[in-house]
């Protein structure tokens, strides 16, 4: 699993560049909308909106833009948005899981599809790729947070699974199911994280050399930069020397 916290790592320091701040602050703010629409609009009695709140804090999106998004979902807003998953092959055969929240069902999945086609990938049936991932709770903390030891025992004592603890920081998992509770009393334990969300994790790995890895960015890149994707995961393994490399 080395490879997919490096992945995140990539992600954040990518997610720095304004553009594609901008970018991922309409995506959340979606996300926010459709959950607030999906059942209350107070977080505190809506655990899908409670995530959503809680990541879009996590990534820096403004209290105003937060608000904004949750009286779209009051006014009406947000009705006619669909979440849809696409699942496909990468380069190396690497396993791709696309998730998608769009107002157009034809428009996303034929963007998705040529954007698979040019990125030396092809997308499959629903369920091709699925069973090499499990859908899990994820929790994040810095390093800072207390030494490994003292994190797993705290998450252990919330009810999570199992923590991967290293220089970058823990990583707690829990079932999908779990996620509020979890992430609730961890809170109260270890204080704010730094990301909380439900996650695909892989079970198996695919290992990439560099010229494999430098096409799988290239084809998620222009996945994310489509407005309807909301997240792309894969499951990847590289080598120490790759990841330096790119």
């Amino acid at each position: 699993m080395a490879g997919h916290s490096k992945w995140a790592n990539i992600q954040h320091r990518k997610g720095r560049q304004d553009a594609a701040r901008s970018k991922l602050f309409s995506k959340l703010s979606k996300e926010i909308t459709v959950a607030a629409k999906m059942g209350d609009p107070d977080p505190e009695k809506n655990p899908r909106l409670r995530l959503a709140v809680k990541e879009a804090k996590s990534q820096s999106v403004p209290k105003d833009v937060i608000d904004r998004a949750i009286k779209k979902s009051v006014a009406g807003e947000g009705d006619d948005y669909e979440e849809i998953r696409y699942e496909g092959y990468g380069p190396n055969g690497v396993a791709v899981i696309v998730e998608a929240m769009t107002d157009n069902r034809n428009r996303t999945a034929s963007t998705v599809r040529s954007t698979f086609s040019k990125n030396g990938g092809n997308l499959g049936e629903t369920g091709s790729v699925g069973f090499m991932f499990e859908r899990k709770g994820e929790v994040t903390y810095p390093a800072d947070s207390g030494d490994a030891d003292t994190i797993f025992e705290a998450a252990i004592e919330a009810g999570a699974e199992d923590v991967e603890s290293s220089d970058d920081g823990h990583i707690i998992w829990c079932e999908d199911t779990d996620l509020n509770d979890v992430s609730s009393a961890l809170e109260a334990a270890l204080g704010e994280s730094d990301s909380t969300k439900l996650v695909w994790k892989p079970t198996t790995t695919t290992e990439m050399d560099l010229e494999a890895m430098q096409k799988l960015m290239k084809l998620v890149d222009a996945l994310e930069d489509d407005d309807d994707i909301q997240r792309v995961t894969t499951n990847f393994e590289a080598s120490d020397e790759v990841m330096e490399q790119l």
